[in-house]
């Protein structure tokens, strides 16, 4: 991790310094559990507390597909969305993961028994996957929910 820090903090570092960093196997994230989406079964939402749900875990490094980049978190945000997938509602996320996984063996990496959390971020690209063009690693990125900059 510090290797990362120190070429997102160096103001010599190329692309191809962030594209040659030895990714790490595993991040930390705050993660929602499958085995848990019931939890709050019967109670009223107002009576749902999202700090019961949420997990601090060491999870494993995605591998990249077709169309995405891989993105050094360095500022996040909870939003409304991480709000209701944290309490399951309206409807939990792991419903809409076990649809996507259905759609083909590349989406299928997203049936997981955990759930990272989080729509908004600001980072650095380290890696992209093919096909992607308005990326490179080294640049500076912003994603919310409704847009990706």
């Amino acid at each position: 991790m510090q290797e990362i820090l120190d070429a997102i903090l160096s103001a010599d570092a190329t692309s191809a310094d962030f594209a040659a960093i030895k990714l790490p196997e595993s991040y930390r994230a705050v993660t929602l559990h499958k085995d848990e989406e019931q939890m709050f079964a019967g109670l009223e939402s107002r009576d749902k507390d999202p700090r019961k749900s949420l997990h601090l875990d060491e999870v494993a490094l995605p591998e990249l597909g077709p169309g995405e980049a891989l993105v050094a978190v360095m500022a996040s945000a909870v939003n409304y969305n991480t709000v209701w997938s944290s309490i399951f509602e309206p409807v939990s996320t792991f419903g809409f993961l076990e649809r996507y996984g259905r759609l083909s063996p590349l989406t299928k990496r997203h049936d997981l028994p955990y759930h990272v959390v989080g729509s908004d971020l600001a980072g650095v690209v380290l890696r992209t996957g093919a096909g992607v063009n308005a990326w490179k690693p080294g640049d500076e990125v912003v994603a919310h929910c409704l847009s990706v900059e």
